[in-house]
């Protein structure tokens, strides 16, 4: 009885040395903030790598879009029923600004201008009478240089009249294709080359109606 009491009480030692903490389990060194501060850094430095990236994208893509959007073409929306049946309100157009650097307007292109009454509203019209022409309206016939001009865009006539005027170097005479219903050089006079912006190049909206545009084939009646 003896030697196991004395067995038991060995491995009852040996279980309490067991059991007894060593100095080195307390030992927090190998759980340094370091290895979260790398996981941080990392971190840091993806997100800083994306903030350049798409910082990049944007200024690469504003010195592609911006001086085609100053310079070159611009959109618009036409506003109003002066233009109909060949453009309605609310569609969507693109304007050709870069063509009339080197070439003038000509006759039956669609163009946006400004209003020379009022800078800040801009028109949609087509051009009809060009510098040095005298444009006679009657009954709602155009007269160039005493020429009827067959039009054929216009579906309604107007009754209007206007008296004869010769155009002045760089004025244009412009007229919405709704005769009846548009705001033109019959009410603010001829418009001057300066107040041109651009010519219509197409129409993207509605898509059912988009569409790119020539000029019209005139035809001269005496």
């Amino acid at each position: 009885m003896e030697q196991g009491q004395d067995l038991k009480k060995e491995n009852s030692e040996k279980n309490s040395a067991d059991a007894t903490p060593d100095k080195d389990d307390f030992d927090m060194s190998h759980f340094s903030d370091e290895d979260d501060e790398g996981i941080v850094s990392n971190w840091a430095k993806k997100f800083g790598l994306l903030i350049f990236e798409v910082v990049k994208v944007v200024l690469i893509s504003l010195a592609i879009i911006l001086p085609i959007r100053l310079f070159l073409v611009q959109p618009f929306y036409v506003d109003g029923a002066s233009m109909e049946p060949n453009f309605y309100n609310k569609e969507y157009l693109i304007i050709d600004e870069i063509s009339y650097r080197f070439n003038e307007p000509q006759r039956g292109e669609v163009v946006v201008l400004k209003n020379p009454k009022d800078t800040r509203v801009y028109f949609i019209k087509r051009i009809v009478g060009l510098p040095g022409e005298t444009v006679e309206i009657k009954d709602g016939k155009v007269s160039i240089d005493g020429k009827i001009l067959n039009e054929a865009y216009i579906e309604h006539l107007s009754s209007q009249s206007h008296e004869a005027l010769t155009l002045a170097e760089n004025d244009y005479f412009v007229m919405g294709d709704n005769r009846a219903n548009s705001y033109d050089s019959r009410t603010i006079g001829p418009v001057n080359r300066d107040y041109v912006i651009g010519r219509v190049w197409f129409r993207g909206w509605p898509l059912d109606r988009f569409n790119t545009f020539n000029l019209p084939i005139y035809e001269f009646m005496n």
